[in-house]
């Protein structure tokens, strides 16, 4: 199981881009992908927003994820969060580990 999480960040005038520029910059980002149990924490730009930045962020287990908004990283982003004045939207998604063959047919490898 693998527990993935949408969030999307909205601003005004260009923030959320900024926050996740500097969240790069900082290293932030680079320290939480080293984290056990991160397995992809990558920024996309939707292409009819923008004022949005969407992370898309995916960890092995809840408790790999809990252990990640106990570190001292997660004040750095809620600071981060509260400079750039930015909104979330948050989704999550848990993974489905049954073998469908019936969704093999319609993705092209």
């Amino acid at each position: 199981m693998s527990i993935t999480i949408n969030i999307y960040y909205t601003g005004k005038n260009g923030n959320a881009k900024k926050f996740a520029q500097e969240m790069l910059s900082r290293g932030i980002v680079e320290k939480i992908r080293a984290e056990e149990g991160n397995i992809k924490y990558e920024y996309f730009l939707p292409m009819n927003d923008e004022e949005t930045v969407l992370l898309i962020d995916c960890w092995k287990d809840q408790m790999s994820l809990d252990k990640h908004h106990n570190s001292p990283m997660m004040q750095e982003i809620i600071g981060l969060r509260e400079k750039y004045d930015l909104h979330m939207q948050v989704e999550r998604y848990v993974s489905d580990e049954s073998e469908n063959t019936d969704d093999k047919k319609h993705i092209r490898e």
